[in-house]
């Protein structure tokens, strides 16, 4: 097989019980081509991608070899930021890249995975099997092959199901198939992609007839700056009267800001578009409602049944954040931080006037709060639970600025993690936490415990260890983590303390076992916290807590271009839940 079959572009989502659908990634389509030989890496286009993404050809030495060759898989090429989120700008750049030592320096730090969604071959040619027959061998073909960076394209019967996940995660979109379809060379209607598109305003300031491209500004900081340029989408008769307008109203083909237009896109940055596609005029826009900030909002797709109040309330006067900053935040990270408040029973810190002004926890749901904030009743009262993006924005536009959460979800009698809490007496005490954190690291790393470390977003840390939940009771988790503190405070008993009382532990480290318990809670990982930086409960690499570790670095303007480049800290925080050596753990304990 040479060439793919290629979905056409739709307007709208078939339905029926003939349809499947797929997550659309953002990468590069290609053919995985594995036999005796090795692995070969095949564009659409015929082009061998194989030396730009060695971490996948790496499958040869590091995955379980198929029972039969040749093995040829469909699929995508992406460097992902969430499971359904994946970041296509880093890519490119790894598809321009030539230099090994480069590319291989990349592939560490950023690796690629390769999407399968389709088998072609195994042993023998598939293609005229139905979909859904080619996609069950595939899921066992991945399952025994169990090699991170080769994953499986999961599909998905309800298309509303599939809409809000990729709402959530700002995806690209989705590809609707028909569960009988063969494999098809080229272009087909039985494979269907939608688009989520994003929509950004600007005004339109010149067209070229050469090539009928137009140009399309915003402001910025009282300057006039491109937001891309465009050709497709305008009906013929939009285009002819567009043109003639530019004709009697601009000079040479340049236009003064008048008229304002709707562009939808996949990304809008540094001046152009991706995949840009006229959607209307925006007659009820004056050119000075067009600016960045108006243009980043808009790339966030916020949930339409929110209503955001009071946008430009300053909630860290120190940082002049507003509550638009902060909101903003809070849509970026969603994919990131839901994951780890799902399920749970909230504690919020709520700051309706920012922070230095006065505040209240809040633990059960207000009556005034909207269906999709969710809830859960227990002994007559009603908790918080936010599984969603709607009701996490509507919860932080109320000024709800810290999560926390306990640890175990609702209704579970046991935890689904364990969390050692690293707190110095004060912020110019940071180092004791970071030496605690690499003598935790290296005891656990002894014991194969897989471990994750964040800063609290004040002056402390905390270690993370997931486990699966009913795999140890909280009497369990308690023995395990006071030996390991035990340990820790014979080796240096000047600088780690367990004394609860804070007159008594001079300048040491408290080591916070019994935090960890039922009906206790622990910082979210990715909230804000209210002090007067703006910091984040920020997930970080191990490679990072060193002495030059500074938990004011991470704010809630920095954290997510920060995740974005260099990957979630925590992103395999749910794949090692099965793998923990939970006897080793307990005999520890006990």
């Amino acid at each position: 097989m040479d060439k793919p079959m290629l979905p056409t572009l739709s307007e709208d989502l078939p339905e029926g019980d003939e349809w499947i659908y797929e997550v659309k990634y953002d990468g590069y389509r290609a053919f995985l081509k594995w036999t005796e030989k090795g692995i070969k890496l095949i564009s659409r286009n015929g082009q061998d991608l194989s030396d730009r993404f060695p971490e996948l050809i790496e499958a040869e030495q590091e995955a379980a070899s198929p029972d039969q060759f040749p093995l040829v898989l469909d699929g995508e090429i992406v460097i992902l930021n969430t499971p359904y989120q994946a970041n296509f700008p880093l890519l490119q750049k790894r598809g321009r890249m030539s230099n090994k030592t480069t590319i291989q320096h990349r592939a560490e730090q950023r690796p690629a995975t390769f999407m399968a969604f389709d088998l072609l071959e195994h042993g023998g040619i598939l293609t005229s099997s139905a979909y859904t027959k080619r996609k069950q061998q595939l899921k066992k073909i991945i399952d025994t092959i169990d090699f991170l960076r080769i994953q499986f394209v999961e599909t998905f019967d309800d298309a509303a199901v599939i809409r809000q996940l990729l709402h959530l995660h700002l995806g690209e979109g989705i590809v609707a198939k028909q569960k009988k379809s063969p494999y098809q060379i080229g272009r087909t209607r039985q494979w269907l992609k939608h688009k989520q598109w994003r929509t950004v305003s600007g005004f339109l300031t010149s067209f070229d007839p050469q090539n009928e491209y137009y140009k399309v500004e915003i402001w910025h900081e009282g300057k006039r700056v491109p937001l891309g340029i465009f050709k497709h989408g305008l009906k013929p008769d939009q285009a002819k009267t567009l043109q003639n307008f530019f004709k009697e109203k601009g000079t040479n083909w340049n236009l003064a800001p008048s008229v304002c237009a709707a562009i939808h896109c996949l990304m809008a940055k540094d001046g152009e578009m991706r995949e840009p596609l006229f959607d209307r005029f925006r007659f009820d826009l004056e050119p000075g409602d067009c600016t960045v900030a108006n243009r980043d909002w808009d790339l966030l797709l916020f949930p339409s049944n929110v209503e955001i109040t009071h946008p430009d309330k300053i909630l860290w006067p120190d940082m002049q954040f507003s509550k638009r900053d902060y909101l903003m935040y809070i849509r970026a990270v969603a994919p990131y931080m839901i994951p780890f408040i799902k399920g749970k029973k909230l504690t919020l810190i709520r700051y309706p006037h920012g922070v230095g002004d006065k505040s209240f926890f809040q633990k059960h749901r207000s009556d005034h709060a909207p269906d999709y904030v969710e809830s859960w009743e227990e002994e007559d009262e009603t908790f918080m639970i936010s599984n969603g993006l709607s009701s996490l924005v509507w919860l932080s536009n109320q000024g709800a600025l810290e999560f926390h959460i306990p640890f175990q979800k609702a209704g579970a009698n046991n935890p689904d993690e364990i969390v050692f809490d690293l707190d110095p007496p004060d912020r110019e005490e940071f180092y004791l936490a970071v030496t605690a954190a690499q003598l935790l690291k290296h005891l656990l790393d002894k014991l194969e415990v897989h471990c994750f470390v964040k800063t609290s977003g004040n002056k402390g840390m905390q270690i993370h260890i997931p486990i699966q939940e009913g795999s140890m009771t909280y009497d369990e988790t308690r023995g395990f983590t006071k030996s390991l503190v035990d340990l820790l405070i014979k080796e240096s008993p000047d600088l780690f303390t367990i004394e609860r009382l804070k007159k008594k532990r001079g300048q040491r480290l408290y080591l916070d076992y019994i935090q960890h318990a039922e009906g206790k809670t622990i910082v979210s990982p990715y909230s804000a916290r209210a002090n007067s930086k703006g910091t984040v409960a920020a997930p970080v690499f191990w490679n990072e807590v060193t002495e030059h570790l500074n938990p004011e670095n991470f704010t809630i303007k920095n954290v997510v271009k920060r995740v974005q480049e260099f990957g979630c800290p925590f992103q395999q925080y749910d794949r090692v839940r099965s793998i923990q050596p939970i006897d080793v753990m307990k005999q520890l304990g006990g």
